[in-house]
């Protein structure tokens, strides 16, 4: 049951960031700053696959993956419709705040001594290195927008 919380915890912000990434390429669409979602896309994808294999993972044990990311979903949502209004710029850095929670939160799973192998090899050889790969592309997109 530990595991199934903890997991669930973890999809519910990977459900979360697919909705704040869907939103924000959904601006930048409007916007048509196709090179931007060029490069947002394949983290939106990323976190898409991190929703299946987490899902995968709490149905596996026997629970039931949570649906959407509740109030962590529309706080988020609210956050980033903010940003959006402030610029590339202000967007671009929530996105990477959020980066770096979900970061924390992986690495805070990893210090469960009562987490199972299976979610600590997915978090150490998939979640992980991507969280560390969307946090170097957005900030490569914030340097390449304040030069």
């Amino acid at each position: 049951m530990h595991n199934i919380e903890m997991i669930d915890s973890l999809l519910i912000d990977e459900l979360a960031a697919t909705e704040t990434y869907s939103q924000v390429l959904k601006k930048l669409r409007e916007e048509v700053s196709l090179g931007e979602s060029d490069l947002l896309l394949p983290i939106y994808e990323a976190h898409k696959a991190a929703v299946s294999s987490l899902q995968t993972q709490i149905r596996e044990l026997g629970g039931t993956p949570a649906k959407d990311s509740g109030v962590w979903g529309s706080w988020a949502s609210l956050i980033q419709g903010g940003a959006n209004v402030f610029g590339k710029q202000a967007a671009l850095k929530v996105l990477q705040e959020g980066e770096k929670s979900g970061l924390g939160d992986y690495e805070k799973a990893l210090l469960d001594q009562k987490l199972g192998s299976n979610i600590r090899t997915l978090i150490l050889l998939k979640l992980l290195p991507a969280q560390h790969a969307h946090i170097d592309t957005l900030n490569q997109m914030m340097s390449s927008i304040a030069a």
